[in-house]
C-alpha cells in the first residue's frame, strides 16, 4: 500500500504475470528490485498482490522516470531472468492516473 499521498496526475506501471513453478531466487530478486526502485528518481510507490495471477504496480512522476527504471542495469538483468526462469506470461501496462479516491474503515 502507498503510505504517502500522491497528487495526480502521475503514472502507474502495471505488471501482470503468471509464474513458473520454480523459485530460483525469485523472492530475493523481487525484494532487491523493490528496494532498488525506491532509490530511482521519480519513484512514488509500489503495491503488489499474488495468488494464481501476480499484479505489481509501481508509481512514477513521469514517463521519462519509467523509461530510466526500465533501462537500469540491475533491473535489465532481473528482466532477463524473468523471461528465462520465473514467468510463463506477463503483460506491462503504463497508465496516466488522472484521478483517485479511496475508502478506509477504522
Amino acid at each position: 500500500m502507498i503510505k504517502v499521498a500522491i497528487k495526480p496526475p502521475y503514472y502507474a506501471v502495471i505488471f501482470t504475470n503468471t509464474r513458473t513453478d520454480k523459485d530460483l531466487g525469485y523472492a530475493a530478486m523481487a525484494h532487491e528490485m523493490e528496494v532498488l526502485a525506491k532509490t530511482q528518481p521519480g519513484y512514488l510507490g509500489f503495491e503488489s498482490a499474488r495468488d494464481e495471477l501476480g499484479i505489481s504496480i509501481s508509481y512514477w512522476e513521469s514517463l521519462e522516470d519509467i523509461a530510466d527504471w526500465k533501462s537500469q542495469a540491475d533491473h535489465l538483468a532481473a528482466q532477463k531472468r524473468g523471461i528465462t526462469d520465473w514467468y510463463k506470461w506477463y503483460k506491462v501496462r503504463i497508465c496516466r492516473v488522472e484521478r483517485e479516491y479511496e475508502f478506509f474503515k477504522k
